[in-house]
């Protein structure tokens, strides 16, 4: 009975892993696109269990977006590290102070990857001179400028703050305004990183996931118990048996030459 349950867990685990392996295969947007797995999932082809909750992607005209609730607009992924948990990101409107001024990575399971500082974002009624200023071009207009600087810097009286936040970079001029700064990185909560640890890995319930490599290997160490069960059971069944056999014959001989002994010794008339 114990090996019998013991292959019904087994057969329900493969079968469990050949459906996860049909629906969460490694995917990409296009050639040369990043590779997508868990975490990642892309939205609307493949199953929740695919990727944690907050991890979805966009494939769309074979370039792969991340959409962000808080941000109004989609950017582009350009590469995906599973082993240092990052990924690359490109502003398709090349204006990456008009992302750190709206995008709000708090309710999401990302944060910036390099170490973030606080600068105040400027609005200037006037072009400011001063070489401690550095205007945004894509964020300036002909009758208003936009600066960033660090909050203790005193404000020029044609000045106004729009908004202090955590960025990774103050604007520069020598700095690619498109993809500067746009790196993440990613927490799994309550769960380790399955793909850190090799294997193909999807989400088992909303504490963690499953690592399919390792449960392979449990599957196959079930399995093997239970054949060791089941043949010892066997073993001991067919011992059992075969001694309860050579009793019955040692009982048979005995009562056979016990009753020719009493033939032999009853009197004659």
């Amino acid at each position: 009975m114990d090996a019998f349950i013991f292959l019904i867990l087994f057969s329900s685990t493969l079968l469990s892993i050949n459906a996860y392996e049909d629906t969460c295969t490694m995917m990409q947007c296009g050639d040369g696109a990043p590779k997508i797995q868990f975490p990642f999932q892309v939205k609307g082809r493949q199953l929740q269990h695919c990727g944690y909750p907050g991890f979805e992607l966009v494939c769309k005209d074979n370039t792969t977006f991340i959409p962000f609730p808080s941000y109004n607009g989609d950017l582009v992924v350009k590469s995906i590290s599973y082993h240092t948990k990052s990924l690359s990101l490109l502003d398709p409107k090349s204006c990456v102070h008009e992302v750190f001024l709206n995008l709000n990575l708090s309710r999401t399971p990302y944060h910036y990857y390099y170490v973030v500082k606080n600068y105040t974002y400027l609005n200037c009624s006037s072009r400011l001179v001063s070489s401690s200023f550095s205007e945004i071009p894509c964020l300036s207009g002909s009758k208003y400028h936009v600066y960033t600087v660090e909050p203790s810097l005193a404000i020029p009286n044609s000045c106004r703050p729009v908004k202090t936040v955590a960025i990774p970079f103050q604007y520069s001029p020598y700095l690619a305004d498109n993809s500067f700064g746009l790196e993440l990185s990613w927490d799994l909560p309550g769960s380790v990183d399955c793909e850190a640890n090799g294997g193909h890995c999807g989400l088992k319930d909303k504490t963690g996931c499953f690592n399919l490599a390792y449960d392979i290997v449990f599957s196959i160490g079930i399995f093997i118990f239970a054949m060791v069960v089941a043949t010892v059971t066997i073993i001991r069944i067919y011992h059992s048996k075969k001694i309860h056999c050579q009793d019955e014959e040692k009982y048979s001989t005995v009562v056979e030459k016990l009753g020719d002994h009493n033939q032999i010794l009853k009197p004659s008339k």
